[in-house]
């Protein structure tokens, strides 16, 4: 099977280099994605938008032949979920590492532009349970090939167009929310979670433990247990 690997904010293809050998050795195919305007200039990707992320997955998919899974991190998982929206028939399953599929209109979150542009904001700006698995090397080296991200990506709203989408399978490997708080979400189905309940068939993997969590880049702190979780989702 192919695999597309989409990053979250911030990140760019090399962001899955411990994953992906993992993958490969399991007899699939990997193919990591850097998006659009990631690293450039404010006047360089002032037009680039979510819609723009999202048609460079799409093309990727286009692409290829045979199943396809797409694996989208955090911010990802809106690029991947549009991209399901829009190839509703070419995606065979759909990952969701620690996040959840937007509904229509959400965007990703609200960070400090500067320069026209989304830097990394620090380790300082996440919650303590997002980043506490990462050691401090693990934290410098990541800080040091984070790019940044157009201004118009986070808050960008997403559009979904086909309910088809919503018949793929769909797994969400979680880090920092346990599975059992998602299965009271879906359960409530508040109105921002409406599309998480709204998913015909979803599988939900717990990475961390009590008394051994997992933080909100799982990629970067436990490359093996999310290729192993990745696997188990597709199959």
């Amino acid at each position: 099977m192919h695999i597309i690997l989409v990053p979250g904010l911030w990140l760019d293809a090399s962001s899955w280099g411990e994953v992906s050998p993992a993958l490969e050795a399991a007899g699939h195919r990997t193919h990591a994605l850097t998006m659009p305007g990631v690293g450039a200039t404010g006047a360089d990707s002032s037009g680039v938008g979510i819609a723009d992320w999202i048609a460079a997955t799409v093309a990727e998919l286009d692409r290829l032949d045979g199943p396809i899974a797409l694996v989208g991190h955090s911010g990802g998982g809106n690029v991947v979920y549009g991209a399901v929206d829009a190839r509703p028939d070419r995606v065979a399953h759909v990952v969701f590492l620690d996040t959840f599929p937007p509904g229509d209109g959400g965007s990703i979150s609200e960070f400090p532009v500067v320069d026209g542009v989304v830097p990394f904001p620090g380790w300082d700006f996440f919650d303590e349970s997002d980043v506490s698995d990462l050691d401090a090397q693990t934290r410098a080296a990541a800080a040091d090939r984070a790019r940044s991200v157009p201004a118009r990506v986070p808050t960008d709203p997403i559009h979904l167009t086909d309910e088809r989408r919503r018949s793929v399978p769909a797994t969400i490997i979680t880090g920092t929310v346990p599975a059992a708080q998602i299965r009271e979400i879906i359960a409530a189905a508040p109105a921002w979670a409406a599309e998480l309940a709204a998913l015909e068939h979803l599988e939900i993997i717990e990475l961390g433990r009590p008394g051994d969590p997992t933080g909100h880049w799982p990629q970067f702190s436990r490359p093996g247990a999310v290729a192993e979780a990745i696997l188990q989702a597709i199959g």
